[in-house]
């Protein structure tokens, strides 16, 4: 007869055996799971980066056709209708991190901008350079943009819809149709005696929107 304790070496044996068959197979398995996620994830990772580089700050002169993304340091005035539902929640998210009442107008002002061949941007960066985005301007007057705004008076506008529309259209027709396509040229008109404090601050709002915080 086979001893008990022969059969327990024998059982112990087979165990080990056994072990080591399921640790071979499974190894590989183990191995072949973290490449796929690892690739998984960078190609993830590669797609967001390819969405935020499709708002990024457009480096040419005006021009109304969609052009090619850049990381140019000093944003020009262009236009890019190729990604408006990410603008708009660029735009939507930035004006409530700043608790903006402009929160609501968002897609009204992504409309109006690519309406007059306008950087995306531009209306809320002056908005945010002049007012804090409408939280320092004259009582009722809805004029977030300093348009207008003289020693004899402030121009007033009936509602925050009709002052983008109203401004959408003179920066296109006061300054975009009259050669002014950057930021620093729109500052000698829009604020001649600035020291370029005005035109370093929309710059920076408009690179602000670029960012993954808003």
């Amino acid at each position: 007869m086979i001893s008990l304790e022969k059969l327990e070496n024998n059982l112990g044996l087979w165990k080990q055996i056994v072990l080591i068959f399921f640790f071979l197979l499974a190894t590989p398995l183990v191995i072949i799971t973290s490449v796929f996620a690892l690739y998984s994830f960078e190609n993830t990772g590669k797609e967001k980066a390819n969405k935020i580089q499709a708002v990024l700050p457009q480096n040419h002169l005006f021009k109304p056709e969609v052009l090619a993304a850049s990381t140019t340091s000093e944003p020009e005035i262009t236009s890019d209708i190729s990604t408006a539902d990410a603008r708009v929640e660029i735009i939507k998210n930035y004006l409530r991190f700043y608790k903006s009442p402009l929160e609501p107008y968002a897609p009204l002002i992504v409309a109006e901008s690519d309406k007059n061949n306008l950087d995306w941007r531009l209306l809320v960066a002056i908005a945010q350079q002049e007012s804090n985005l409408c939280k320092v301007i004259p009582e009722n007057s809805y004029n977030c943009w300093g348009w207008g705004i003289h020693t004899e008076g402030t121009l007033r506008f009936d509602s925050y819809e009709q002052a983008i529309r109203v401004i959408a259209i003179g920066l296109r027709k006061n300054y975009i149709e009259k050669g002014y396509n950057t930021i620093e040229e729109i500052m000698k008109k829009y604020t001649p005696r600035s020291d370029g404090s005005w035109a370093f601050g929309v710059n920076k709002f408009m690179e602000d929107m670029t960012l993954p915080l808003y």
